[in-house]
């Protein structure tokens, strides 16, 4: 059954079984990871690059073991290479866009700005995280490299979408 009735009352449990607020920071957090898996769920639907895809698919999976982790799932979810594997997408990417000369606006095509929803949802993740451990474990600190990451690749996607679009930044003028 896909209704429980024991979060009637405003409250949900961690993993960890213990039951807290719906309000509860750890809860805001992991449902900001789980709102920005529906949103690259949405910017997968809109992909017409099968290895791009993959990397989405990557990233959902990651985000699942992010919110794992931040409602307290024993084990470990994230790790420094998952960083890194970001860091690889991003590195490829960035060989075939131009150097940035000013700050660039959320716009383009209908890809284009679903990455920037995505980097815009990461940055508040990242937020939150930071919120709920100000002195980061080694979990945390892995899991804080990967969403931070994670805000520039979406950043590098949506450029990237544009060069393969022939669609051209949109610079803030001031």
């Amino acid at each position: 059954m896909i209704y429980t009735k024991t979060g009637d009352k405003g409250t949900t449990s961690l993993a960890s079984g213990q039951r807290v607020a719906k309000t509860d920071a750890r809860i805001e957090t992991y449902g900001t990871a789980d709102e920005l898996n529906s949103f690259v769920g949405l910017l997968k639907a809109e992909c017409e690059y099968h290895d791009t895809k993959k990397q989405l698919n990557y990233i959902q999976n990651k985000l699942f073991n992010l919110g794992a982790f931040l409602s307290e799932a024993p084990g470990e979810w994230i790790t420094a290479a998952d960083g890194h594997i970001l860091e690889g997408y991003i590195d490829a990417m960035q060989l075939q866009v131009p150097p940035q000369r000013a700050f660039v606006l959320p716009a383009g095509n209908r890809f284009m700005a679903i990455s920037h929803v995505c980097r815009s949802i990461t940055r508040r993740l990242e937020r939150k995280m930071v919120a709920l451990a100000p002195e980061p474990d080694e979990q945390m600190q892995a899991s804080l490299i990967f969403v931070n990451r994670l805000s520039d690749y979406f950043f590098v996607l949506a450029r990237w979408i544009g060069v393969n679009c022939d669609i051209s930044d949109d610079f803030w003028v001031k």
